[in-house]
């Protein structure tokens, strides 16, 4: 029987492609045979062991470092990506910071505000507006957001506000593209279990968080990549301008 999901032919580029989410991303891209391109900004070993392990896999697999809130650093991003592809079908924005500190508006610093809203939202556009023209017909375009950009999050206003707007992002930019056959989508996990959340998990709050979700357990990177990669198929070819909640039923009343 041919697989359920078969990107072979499809090239893809993952922003924060290094490690967590978008390893995971883009390994399970390469397993159903998509070519893949690794957006970093500094973890220049570790995004070339993503490329090797995926190359292992039999596809194409290249890295590119640059900080894309620079929009000339992501206008580059997806230039590599013209000259190592013949075409881009796939555009994964997984980039982004959450600064761990809780820190509530009356007291949230100018530098803290300024410093999240270039990397998880300016960035994220400048991301998008590169490839949006590049993108081929019947492409995909996944962005990960975040329970937080539904509900908010306390002391942590700068980070929800960016995923919230990324959220209306995603609500306009598929309309755009539609015509196309584009498909443009969100996920968005509550808690993984990742480096990036590892500061949040100490004396004893994993457990605690753990006792917030339905389903008993924190997510782990390859949760959240999976619903991914379905957005990235042909089974999901009538699906655009969602939201894909990955979070255990965190939000839910109970």
């Amino acid at each position: 029987m041919d697989p359920l999901i078969d990107l072979r032919g499809r090239n893809a580029i993952i922003t924060g492609g290094c490690r967590g989410v978008g390893r995971a991303v883009a390994l399970q891209l390469a397993q159903v045979g998509a070519n893949v391109g690794i957006g970093f900004r500094s973890r220049v070993d570790d995004a070339e062991a993503v490329v090797e392990e995926c190359r292992a896999l039999g596809v194409q697999a290249w890295a590119h470092g640059g900080d894309l809130a620079d929009p000339a650093e992501a206008e580059a991003l997806f230039a590599r990506g013209d000259v190592e592809f013949e075409g881009l079908d796939i555009f994964v924005g997984n980039h982004g910071i959450w600064p761990p500190e809780d820190e509530p508006v009356a007291e949230l610093s100018n530098e803290r505000w300024h410093r999240t809203i270039d990397a998880n939202l300016h960035s994220i556009f400048y991301a998008c507006r590169a490839a949006a023209g590049r993108l081929r017909d019947h492409g995909r375009v996944v962005l990960v957001s975040s329970t937080a950009g539904q509900r908010g999050e306390a002391f942590h206003a700068d980070y929800a506000a960016t995923k919230g707007a990324l959220i209306s992002m995603v609500k306009g930019f598929c309309v755009e593209l539609a015509p196309r056959g584009i498909t443009v989508n969100s996920v968005a996990p509550g808690w993984i279990d990742t480096e990036m959340a590892a500061i949040a998990f100490e004396g004893g709050e994993r457990e605690r968080i753990m006792g917030t979700i339905p389903i008993g357990r924190i997510a782990t990177a390859t949760d959240v990549a999976g619903p991914i990669v379905f957005l990235c198929s042909e089974l999901a070819r009538h699906i655009t301008g969602e939201i894909v909640n990955v979070n255990g039923g965190a939000v839910l009343p109970g």
